[in-house]
């Protein structure tokens, strides 16, 4: 069986050498999918971006198919030359049985009519909350939310994160899915709570949405306790990165780090005592299962499905007050941080071992497979 992932962005969490290039949860999912995928005999294979390597380059037993430069082309002829054109062009280079992509944008629509025209099996999967709802789409023309939706329509299975999702996707755009847990990588070592040196940390990229002044908010409430916080640039919020850049300088219990490349970031995670999010809206944030791998529990304004609440892998609340009060009783109540550390590394366990997760993705290729047939 021969799968092609794409995601333009995958190459810096696949490779090494490219990690100084931005990433996110959704790039971070589709590789550890198809690392695992390679590592049971499929043939995988990815569709990235131009970033100067080899075209046919492989990693991990994934080989790279590259499309476009991003900043190729003019503006407006540019989607149709070099987007849409050397997309499809990589994607006849791949030659697989199933297309997987996620994240809405146009390239679901692209990658759907490909798929229809040359008989070949498309599954999609939901990267954010969003996604499920045509009224907070984070698409911004109408022609390319078509193109989604076209996409979401004609795809031969559709993933989702979690129940919330799946209701919203039927109920907006009349698509049934299966909801598909997110794969997660195992910890570099489990440090004990006296080890771990790192009393916060949040780790995002910086959009609006992820509310980055609120950890700020969060240090100037609780001097006596330091927060690390880690999150790169994202396109369209420069302004918003300099401004937590420079608030962070004045902070003196707050270490800014910028942006921390995917493949040394977990060395932040082992070391935590608690995780904080400040979104006010996700899909399944994979900060969420890279803490709990490492028995870190997490505070958080968004709970995913009730699971924190539901589990016990933390405490979901609503201000910033209620932020400090907990995560103060967390670190300084060593018993208590015992008993949640415990109940995350279980949850991880019992949820999120390799044969469990893997499943409904399996299900989902002999899905696309029989219907692409038919």
């Amino acid at each position: 069986m021969k799968v092609c992932f794409v995601g333009f962005e995958n190459l810096p969490v696949l490779a090494r050498e490219y990690n100084h290039h931005g990433n996110g949860g959704a790039q971070l999912q589709q590789t550890l999918l198809a690392k695992a995928l390679a590592a049971r005999g499929y043939q995988v294979s990815m569709v990235v971006r131009d970033y100067g390597q080899p075209d046919a380059a492989a990693w991990h037993g994934v080989t790279t198919y590259k499309a476009y430069r991003p900043d190729a082309g003019l503006p407006v002829l540019r989607f149709v030359y070099p987007r849409w054109t050397a997309t499809w062009a990589a994607l006849m280079r791949a030659d697989a049985d199933v297309y997987y992509t996620s994240c809405a944008g146009m390239e679901v629509g692209l990658i759907a009519m490909f798929c229809r025209r040359h008989g070949r099996g498309f599954i999609h999967r939901l990267a954010h909350d969003n996604d499920a709802d045509p009224k907070r789409l984070l698409i911004r023309y109408t022609r390319d939310k078509q193109l989604y939706k076209y996409g979401l329509r004609h795809a031969h299975a559709v993933l989702c994160q979690h129940a919330g999702q799946q209701r919203a996707l039927m109920e907006n755009y009349e698509v049934t899915s299966v909801v598909a847990d997110p794969l997660v990588d195992s910890p570099g070592r489990q440090l004990d709570s006296e080890k771990r040196d790192l009393e916060i940390l949040w780790v995002s990229n910086l959009s609006a949405f992820k509310r980055p002044e609120l950890a700020i908010k969060l240090a100037r409430r609780m001097p006596s306790r330091h927060i690390h916080m880690v999150g790169g640039p994202q396109p369209g919020f420069s302004d918003l990165y300099r401004e937590i850049e420079a608030a962070a300088k004045g902070v003196p219990n707050l270490t800014f780090y910028g942006r921390v490349p995917y493949h040394d970031v977990g060395d932040l995670y082992d070391r935590a005592k608690v995780f904080i999010n400040t979104s006010d809206t996700e899909g399944f944030p994979n900060s969420f299962l890279q803490s709990w791998r490492r028995g870190v529990p997490v505070i958080s304004f968004f709970d995913p499905d009730g699971v924190i609440k539901r589990e016990g892998l933390g405490v979901s609340l609503r201000s910033v007050d209620e932020m400090a009060c907990v995560a103060e009783h967390l670190i300084a109540d060593e018993t208590e941080w015992r008993k949640v550390s415990a109940r995350c590394r279980s949850y991880m366990d019992r949820k999120h071992g390799d044969d469990v997760v893997l499943k409904p993705y399996l299900a989902a290729i002999e899905e696309a497979v029989r219907r692409r047939k038919t």
